[in-house]
């Protein structure tokens, strides 16, 4: 009788045990391997959260820019390395590893261009510093107080509140404002003064904005004529104060000229008309 005329019972009888037997020594060699790198991965999440606090402390007087920045990447570092470790754990070899990830690398990289291009517009924002965190800036159509930079986006908050996030290489690429920075910064008011007396009108704004409490005496307030016509002159008012009053300086010296302007000139006959160009 050969071996394929043997009942299937017998077949069983045969195999089983030694599949059984198999199964078990795979278990045993799989298991704990499965286990261990499980292990690994809840150390590495631990892990993340004491290196971040670590950083945090260890760059306390650090520049918040570079502080945020190199929290992050030693945050990204400590996973890496647990997920190799996780994967030695699992028996992968490093060397099937490396190749796998440098041709996963070379796909991902080319679908993902603009994602490296933030990353690397991310790493230049860091080097070059156009603006750091807690700069009030304007770019890629949209302004706000530069609230983080990350490895890929920068974080803008506005003056209303709204949380801006921004791809780092539309941030890089473009024309970039950053109205902190120096310090100071000057308040360009165009006021129609109608037919009013030049000198005089000069005269009185300048003594209306140098007793304000936010106005610079250094630079000193200017005030010079923009325009001339048949029917009207038109003047700038320009006067300095702190980067971080600017809003609160043009709104406040908008009012004191144009309640001032509404009173007559006692050097012509009627008050004409006079209105502040925004």
């Amino acid at each position: 009788m050969t071996f394929s005329t043997l009942p299937m019972t017998v077949l069983l009888a045969a195999v089983t045990p030694q599949v059984a037997q198999n199964l078990i020594e795979l278990a045993f060699d799989i298991v704990p391997r499965v286990f261990g790198a499980i292990g690994i991965l809840v150390l590495t999440r631990l892990a993340i959260g004491l290196v971040g606090r670590v950083m945090r402390r260890t760059l306390n007087r650090t520049e918040p820019t570079i502080r945020k920045f190199l929290v992050q990447a030693s945050e990204i570092i400590t996973l890496v390395v647990g997920i190799s470790a996780a994967l030695t754990a699992l028996a992968i070899p490093t060397a099937t590893l490396v190749t796998v990830v440098g041709a996963a690398g070379l796909a991902i990289g080319l679908a993902l261009q603009n994602t490296l291009s933030h990353f690397a517009a991310g790493i230049m924002l860091i080097t070059f510093r156009p603006f750091e965190v807690g700069d009030y800036v304007e770019g890629a159509g949209v302004f706000g107080v530069v609230d983080s930079i990350g490895l890929f986006y920068t974080t803008l908050v506005t003056r209303d509140n709204v949380k801006i996030t921004v791809p780092n290489s539309n941030l890089f690429s473009g024309t970039l404002k950053n109205m902190t920075t120096l310090g100071t910064r000057r308040v360009d008011l165009e006021i129609d003064i109608g037919d009013r007396s030049i000198d005089s009108t000069i005269t009185m704004l300048l003594a209306l904005v140098l007793p304000h409490p936010l106005v610079l005496n250094d630079p000193k307030p200017t005030c010079h004529v923009h325009s001339v016509s048949p029917t009207t002159t038109v003047l700038y008012l320009r006067p300095w104060c702190a980067a971080e009053a600017y809003e609160q300086v043009r709104s406040e010296i908008q009012q004191m000229v144009k309640e001032t302007l509404q009173q007559p000139d006692p050097d012509i006959a009627s008050d004409p008309e006079s209105e502040i160009i925004d």
